[in-house]
């Protein structure tokens, strides 16, 4: 019976230093495990310190080494070309990504395979699962980048069931990956970890995460840089968007709530009332609209397990500080700028209360059994 094939696909920039001892230490880890036929890809984007020419130097003595080169273009893009080479000319059963400055370490990688069972379609190498842990060296910058980037990629993408989600070691099965469909993908950087885990877990991709312990490179510099984390930001927002809509049911329903509020205010400030009450009675309406909006239409969709009195509770605690943060917004505005526009102060209001609004409710209110 012929052995099932894993291909590594393994992205570099300027890892000269790292790259022949980690092929000799991956192929020397799958060695000692047999169960696999192995396949690595290193994906060069042209490093200047001659990092392809290591690689090519290793191929001539192992034959299931191979190099793809091309311009820099980012970890998204690298990962793209690898694994249309990849399917195209090796016919894997399993991708296998990995890191190539030993962030992961290469005698992991048969438990990762392992972990892959008729159940699982995709495995991640976890740092943040029972057992798992990041090297004591990692810089605090670089724990509290990757700490918000997993947070918001679990909650902004709505990647709950996951631990992990910005992990770069991973196994996946080609069929669940042609389910996914990443070719579609315009990304370039990191954020193409997110990306691909979203689309996977959309296609019903069934995970399993294994702990590993992430280390600090001894050699070569990180890549990470301004640009990536923008595109990070801004994407895991759009992927939120891209989901079941909910946040854009939500925007829609905070615009609706605006109309009601501005135009609830401007009535009663043109019946004599003061402006003060009148911000307040304006917030109060327009929360009830937006409730009644999001209770039926927003989150419609969502298996909640409290019962509706709880959820008319929490709602009404949320309203509360809503309604406290609007007015204290649009009385600090009418303070500090007395001649300005009371409209435009409460237009202004409606800001933060929306956001707490969406959030407390999303989480706490109607959050999902």
């Amino acid at each position: 019976m012929a052995l099932p094939r894993a291909c590594f696909v393994i992205p570099t920039y300027n890892e000269a230093d790292n790259i022949t001892l980690l092929l000799t230490q991956v192929l020397e880890s799958m060695d000692t495990h047999a169960g696999w036929e192995v396949t690595v890809l290193v994906v060069d984007d042209d490093s200047p310190d001659g990092t392809g020419a290591r690689v090519r130097t290793f191929m001539a003595t192992e034959p299931r080494v191979h190099l793809l080169t091309g311009s820099k273009r980012g970890l998204g893009d690298a990962y793209l070309r690898g694994f249309e080479r990849a399917l195209s000319e090796f016919d894997p059963d399993v991708l296998v990504q990995m890191d190539a400055d030993f962030s992961h370490a290469p005698a992991d990688c048969p438990r990762l395979l392992d972990a892959l069972d008729d159940k699982t379609d995709l495995v991640i190498g976890s740092r943040y699962v029972s057992g798992g842990r990041i090297d004591a060296d990692w810089h605090v910058l670089r724990r509290w980048l990757s700490r918000g980037g997993n947070f918001l990629a679990r909650y902004v993408a709505r990647l709950y069931s996951v631990r992990d989600c910005t992990a770069g070691f991973k196994a996946t099965r080609v069929t669940a990956l042609n389910e996914a469909k990443p070719q579609r993908f315009r990304i370039q950087g990191y954020v193409f970890q997110v990306a691909l885990l979203h689309s996977l877990v959309v296609a019903g991709a069934r995970v399993t995460e294994i702990p590993i312990c992430f280390h600090e490179r001894s050699r070569g510099a990180t890549k990470l840089g301004v640009k990536d984390l923008l595109e990070f930001s801004i994407h895991v927002w759009w992927l939120r968007l891209q989901g079941r809509n909910t946040f854009s049911k939500f925007m829609l329903t905070g615009l609706s709530g605006v109309f009601v509020n501005l135009g609830t205010f401007a009535a009663l400030l043109s019946v004599g009332m003061h402006q003060y009450l009148a911000s307040a009675c304006a917030v109060e309406l327009s929360i009830i609209s937006n409730f009644l909006i999001n209770n039926y239409w927003t989150f419609g969709y969502r298996d909640i397990p409290t019962r509706k009195r709880i959820r008319g509770l929490k709602y009404n605690v949320v309203s509360l500080a809503t309604l406290a943060i609007s007015l204290a917004t649009f009385v600090s505005l009418s303070v500090v700028n007395s001649q300005g526009s009371p409209m435009l102060h409460q237009l202004l209001s409606v800001l933060p209360a929306g956001l707490v609004n969406y959030f407390a409710n999303s989480y706490w209110t109607f959050r999902e059994r």
